[in-house]
């Protein structure tokens, strides 16, 4: 876990990169983000596909053990 002064040295790097202009713009960017992330985790499996085979091919799955 970083401590305080390796946070200060980061946070100093990002300032240097971006600038003290850009940085809200970046924060806030990456706050939705997060926050979009946060949701799609909240929603789950959305498509009821338990097994979580979402590819669709089920039918050529069936034939092609059948077969072989």
């Amino acid at each position: 876990m970083p401590g305080g002064g390796e946070l200060m040295i980061v946070a100093l790097v990002v300032l240097l990169m971006f600038g003290g202009a850009k940085l809200p713009k970046l924060m806030r960017g990456m706050g939705s983000g997060i926050t979009e992330f946060k949701k799609g985790l909240k929603d789950g499996d959305v498509d009821g596909d338990p097994d979580g085979d979402s590819d669709g091919d089920d039918d050529q799955d069936k034939d092609m053990s059948a077969k072989g």
